[in-house]
């Protein structure tokens, strides 16, 4: 019996070019695919098994460069350069070759065996352009092969030449990228001393590579070639190389390198590009400029964000009246009936108090979130966050950040927890923790399921919208004074602005279904067990000395009634969870029967910006340690009852 033989691959390539998409397609796992920069913010791994052959796929983040200004190219050009995959697959947008392609001589110049995706042909074809990839694949000596992967076209094609290059029946020459005379003359020399001086740096990395990176002022090869034996010596002779390269340029060292790649780059693209029919202004074209506008663009932001919530509150709240009937009048008294005469009281109500914690769920949690995540996957797919993140750009610096920021705050809408990992997209680690501390106020998708289906769904959409927009200008003010108490500046936004797609229904929908189900994996086990818990503190009395624990806080400081203070502790787990155990607490989903409008407001308030869930505590530790975590976790609680009891104070008030 033959044992397949395991090789590891790596998919390599700019954002936006449908890496994730290859992924997917390679090994059939749902990789959240998303239609904006850096969307991949670690590296992903699948399996699949192929002509007898285990083939590990490493799905690395999407980069624009190997340099090292942010984690994303960090988290490349390490696993690159020292994991050493068997082969990198390079994806690559057809419709923007010339921009791809930097990232491709870089690659080269790592000198690991590569196959190059051409991907997106079909987007190319519709804006009349037709790449000659049989000549691009002589001019960079590697196979090329021509893709549509969110079709698969090109998957099979893509893994036969894979296959073919590991065996060693592609001969792929290691491809020497030639510079202008003048630098590579320079290179050349740098070349031979990296080779002379330091061999055993010359075995981890190519000694021409270590060059180019010395060339560029690259600050950890910098170091790491300083700590090498020789290293003082090779630095020395790297400044004086460097020192003539400037003199003849007039330009920084870095700079020149770039230009070069650029050059070249441009000099290929030239040449097996071909625009087969002329350049016309499409409606998507005439859509990007209208939606990243400095007038037209706000108000449609506005609008797009208003529509959101409110499509989001009619969908949701028309169909939490046909669940909420369906358990409350008919599944929960029929299963109490079944089981009356057959199991003890105590059982039969722990199994009550689960049925109804998951009924709840369903009638409570699920009718908000759905629809919120078929949206945000439609705006994501679509391409507009980049232009809202664009347009964000002014604000957003008013609190130490730049327009990127906004994409992972965007996203805290649906979970906090992918947008504090999002948060990695922010080149510095002050601007990442400015982000996440502001992130992880967003209202999630399980706050939504509070904001609309309590102070919505009683009070009416515009005041549940009044308290989307006091968060956000909460937000704004913490960010500001975080900005002052945090030193540093903000980095200019430097981001891709790509074109407008029609979103993929199968995409969407794949999306949809995968956030749900990690909605459902997680949430649903805590909704059941914390409603037993509960049923089990009521039948024992323990949860009265509870209340009468926080009666000082809630009752008297926020105004709230006295069993609110049980689902606000349980709200730690899962915040949709305050809601659904209150109902289970009064054994009613009819909320306008155990809070007045006042303290539907303030549960709101506070649910909305205590303490993040565990699961966004988790993130924030594994991000950015437990000592930075739990000082924001303490700051949101201590927020939370402040500003829960002066509203308290203020709407009573008002209302006399």
């Amino acid at each position: 019996m033959n044992q397949r033989k395991s090789i590891t691959i790596a998919l390599a390539g700019n954002a936006n070019v449908g890496k994730s998409v290859v992924f997917n397609q390679l090994t059939g796992l749902d990789q959240i695919i998303g239609n904006w920069p850096g969307k991949t913010v670690e590296r992903a791994e699948g399996r699949l098994f192929f002509e007898g052959y285990t083939i590990n796929v490493i799905d690395l983040p999407g980069i624009y460069s190997l340099s090292t200004f942010s984690i994303e190219e960090i988290v490349t050009r390490d696993y690159i350069a020292t994991e050493r995959p068997d082969a990198i697959i390079n994806i690559v947008d057809a419709s923007a070759l010339e921009r791809n392609l930097y990232l491709t001589i870089q690659l080269l110049e790592l000198q690991t065996p590569m196959i190059l995706a051409l991907n997106q042909i079909d987007f190319a074809s519709k804006r009349g352009i037709e790449i000659d990839f049989e000549k691009l694949s002589e001019i960079l000596e590697i196979p090329i092969v021509p893709t549509i992967a969110i079709t698969g076209i090109g998957t099979k094609e893509l893994l036969s030449k894979l296959i073919g290059v590991i065996e060693g029946k592609i001969a792929i020459p290691k491809t020497k990228i030639r510079y202008g005379k003048e630098i590579e003359k320079h290179l050349e020399k740098l070349e031979n001393i990296v080779k002379n001086k330091l061999k055993q740096l010359s075995k981890r990395y190519p000694s021409r590579w270590i060059a180019l990176k010395l060339l560029e002022r690259d600050e950890e090869i910098y170091h790491t070639v300083l700590e090498s034996m020789n290293g003082k010596q090779v630095i020395t002779l790297t400044n004086e190389i460097i020192d003539q390269i400037e003199k003849v340029h007039g330009e920084p060292s870095p700079i020149v390198i770039a230009s070069e790649r650029y050059s070249i780059a441009n000099l290929i693209a030239k040449e097996v590009t071909r625009v087969i029919s002329p350049p016309r202004i499409a409606f998507r074209d005439r859509l990007s400029a209208v939606t990243a506008d400095r007038i037209l663009g706000y108000p449609i932001l506005a609008i797009v964000m208003l529509s959101m919530f409110a499509l989001i509150f009619v969908v949701g709240d028309f169909l939490v009246s046909i669940l909420d009937n369906f358990f409350q009048e008919i599944l929960t008294p029929y299963v109490e009936y079944l089981l009356s005469s057959s199991t003890s009281p105590i059982i039969t109500g722990i199994i009550i108090a689960g049925i109804s914690g998951l009924g709840a769920g369903i009638a409570i949690a699920l009718p908000y979130i759905v629809p919120f995540y078929i949206i945000l996957a439609l705006l994501e797919d679509s391409g507009y966050l980049p232009r809202a993140a664009f347009l964000m750009d002014k604000l957003m610096h008013k609190i130490g950040l730049h327009g990127k920021a906004f994409i992972p705050m965007l996203l805290g809408y649906g979970c906090n927890v992918p947008a504090c990992i999002g948060c990695r997209i922010m080149e510095t680690d002050r601007e990442r923790f400015l982000a996440a501390f502001v992130t992880v106020l967003i209202p999630c998708a399980a706050v939504t399921v509070i904001i609309l289906g309590l102070v919505g769904r009683y009070l009416g959409l515009l005041t549940a919208i009044a308290l989307y927009l006091f968060n956000l200008i909460l937000i704004f003010l913490l960010g500001r004074l975080a900005y002052r108490a945090l030193p540093g500046e903000p980095i200019g936004l430097i981001m891709e602005m790509p074109p407008y797609r029609s979103p993929s229904i199968t995409v969407v929908a794949k999306k949809t279904w995968a956030r749900t189900k990690d909605f459902i994996y997680v949430a649903f086990p805590f909704i059941i067990i914390g409603s037993i818990f509960l049923e089990t503190l009521m039948m024992t009395g323990i949860i009265w000395s509870l209340v009468e624990f926080m009666a000082p806080v809630i009752t008297d400081w926020l105004g709230l009634p006295i069993l609110t203070g049980i689902p606000l502790i349980f709200g730690i787990l899962r915040k949709e969870l305050t809601l659904i155990l209150l109902s289970e607490l009064s054994g009613s989903t009819d909320f306008a029967q155990i809070l007045t409008p006042i303290q539907m407001i303030v549960f709101a308030l506070v649910t909305m910006i205590y303490i993040p869930c565990i699961s966004t505590i988790a993130a924030l530790i594994k991000e950015f340690g437990w000592k930075r975590a739990f000082g924001v976790s303490i700051f949101d609680i201590i927020l939370a009852l402040v500003i829960g009891g002066i509203a308290y104070r203020i709407l009573t008030f008002a209302t006399l």
